[in-house]
């Protein structure tokens, strides 16, 4: 399907080539591309031996010619002015070196209650709205792979795409693309989103169940705590191997997810669950890349934890007890005033 919309491009004045990069398939997929790809010139093939979804791109960022390079999967469907679109987008804006855009679900039957939008992000949909937006270090919305082009200038200077952060086989809730816009935000370039660049992918069974859900939540704290992208530092006071301000969202989301459930709202409370679990995983893994392990330690740092908390509130005290005997004294001062009228 995907090969066969990449196909029917409506691009006449663009000049494009076709990768198709087989990542160590063991099945006929190579005979597939090798039966599409026929009798189309500008159609190419390239075997990437290393299993990986970072691998297979960077193998085909080395392969491409053009100064500029796009990236879809093989579960999306581009819309026929995907390329053409690329093209002017990147024309319009050369103060940018990567676009993305729109990637809508196309669902065989309706979804259950509580897969609505607030829920997509494990489905890789992007959707921002209708105006188009420059993504930066200020605003750093992730444009995922399915629906990216990128300058190959930017590549070259990246490096590709990090294999520490990719999907391997079924592996899922990896950032290699979240990573690699880091790397260009974090350099000063920009990014666009540009919504009338559309593409759809189809909704798998498996990902219309809860469980794809929580362990797609679950893999992703875990990448996104090898990115370091919530700054948690050792410093910070812990209660059982959990920082405090990690049980104060803990707390937030459990009376969240009670409010939403009682209500009848299905996908604000799943919303709920799969961001404590999302916390609870992110933590787990901070610890673990940190190897802070056993009973001991996390005793220790419990303890250290109890007593910073202690402190603080004992040194918010005195400011506390001040700011009250203002209020009282302000308060009795507008009372006297009243008291004389």
């Amino acid at each position: 399907m995907a090969l066969q919309h990449v196909a029917a491009q409506d691009a006449p004045e663009v000049r494009f080539d076709v990768w198709v990069i087989n990542n160590n398939s063991t099945d006929d997929t190579q005979q597939l591309i090798d039966e599409f790809i026929a009798g189309r010139p500008n159609w190419h093939t390239s075997f990437e031996p290393r299993q990986g979804l970072s691998f297979a791109r960077n193998r085909g960022i080395e392969r491409a010619r053009a100064p500029i390079v796009a990236f879809t999967d093989d579960d999306i469907a581009v819309r026929p002015d995907w390329i053409a679109q690329i093209a002017r987008t990147m024309r319009a804006h050369p103060e940018v070196d990567f676009i993305g855009g729109k990637v809508l679900p196309r669902w065989h039957e309706p979804p259950p209650k509580w897969l609505s939008r607030l829920n997509w992000t494990p489905l890789a949909m992007t959707e921002h709205g209708d105006e188009p937006l420059y993504l930066s270090i200020e605003r750093p919305w992730c444009m995922v792979g399915a629906n990216l082009a990128v300058r190959k200038s930017a590549l070259a200077w990246a490096g590709g795409f990090s294999p520490d952060f990719q999907r391997v086989k079924d592996g899922i809730g990896s950032t290699e693309d979240h990573e690699f816009q880091f790397r260009l935000w974090r350099d000063g370039r920009l990014g666009l989103y540009e919504p009338a660049l559309v593409v759809e992918a189809e909704v798998q069974d498996d990902r219309r169940r809860k469980r794809y859900h929580r362990r797609w939540h679950a893999g992703h704290a875990r990448y996104c705590a090898r990115m370091g992208t919530e700054n948690l530092t050792e410093d910070m006071p812990e209660i059982f191997g959990m920082p405090t301000c990690y049980l104060r969202l803990i707390a937030i989301h459990g009376a969240g997810y009670i409010e939403s459930a009682v209500k009848g709202q299905p996908d604000r409370a799943f919303l709920h669950e799969n961001k404590i679990r999302f916390l609870v995983n992110y933590v787990r893994q901070y610890h673990a890349d940190r190897q802070v392990k056993g009973t001991r330690n996390t005793l220790e740092r419990t303890v250290r934890g109890v007593r910073e908390l202690a402190r603080r509130k004992l040194s918010s005290m005195p400011a506390l007890a001040e700011l009250r005997g203002k209020h009282l004294r302000a308060h009795g001062e507008a009372e006297r005033m009243r008291s004389s009228r």
